[in-house]
């Protein structure tokens, strides 16, 4: 059968392609804002002396690298909800539910993997800058965030550019219960023009493309960072 990509331009399908796009970057930005200001708490927390703290956070972490994100959008979307009182569901039910719940419980299962990359970054860095910065007058946070987590991102970039980039292909998953992005719209219009090479494959490069340009991004930080540093 030969390929025909025209497909893609009949019709509204332009429209509804531009639109599952601007809502799929959407979803990621908001997911990834998230993941890493939580993932940022999280790290902070698992290193402090607070020993609730830390065995807070260790189960957090355990729970969302242990649960598949497929079950965690589930359990936003379809269990939460009805725990919550009848008015707050039905406010919920007309402004975008959907995409409010999925990007939290992406966002919220990926911060458990920013603070473990977080946390090594902080690990390998010597105790003595955060004794000396104590010494020094700042507070635990003071010192973390005006020593050890500058220090900390440099040195766990590359992981956290790797599951940046796993967040942004795991959006797909928000088609399951509703959201209108790329791989929603892409089944959409599979299922009405039969065309299934062309337009999969039209997602498979749009996914591919952006993962593609986060992970330069990320090399080229990587280089910046390194040089600064000599």
């Amino acid at each position: 059968m030969k390929l025909d990509f025209s497909i893609l331009l009949q019709a509204e399908y332009p429209r509804l392609i531009a639109s599952g796009v601007v809502t799929w970057l959407e979803l990621a930005t908001l997911s990834w804002l998230l993941a890493i200001v939580l993932g940022t708490v999280l790290a902070v927390v698992r290193l402090s002396n607070n020993r609730w703290g830390q065995a807070a956070v260790a189960a957090y972490v355990e729970y969302h690298q242990s649960v598949p994100i497929l079950v965690q959008v589930f359990l936003w979307y379809f269990g939460l909800p009805t725990l919550l009182p009848e008015s707050v569901q039905m406010w919920f039910n007309t402004n975008n539910s959907e995409f409010v719940f999925a990007f939290i419980a992406i966002g919220l299962c990926m911060a458990a993997y920013m603070s473990e990359d977080l946390r090594g970054g902080i690990r390998s860095i010597s105790k003595a800058q955060l004794e000396a910065s104590r010494a020094l007058g700042m507070t635990y946070l003071q010192a973390c965030r005006k020593v050890i987590l500058p220090q900390a991102a440099r040195i766990a970039l590359p992981p956290m550019i790797s599951h940046t980039v796993l967040l942004v292909k795991n959006t797909s998953l928000a088609m399951t219960i509703g959201v209108v992005e790329l791989t929603y719209v892409t089944r959409e219009i599979e299922s009405a023009t039969f065309r299934t090479v062309e337009v999969y494959l039209f997602t498979t490069i749009a996914y591919l493309g952006v993962s593609l340009l986060i992970m330069a991004g990320g090399s080229a930080l990587e280089r910046h960072y390194r040089l600064k540093t000599r």
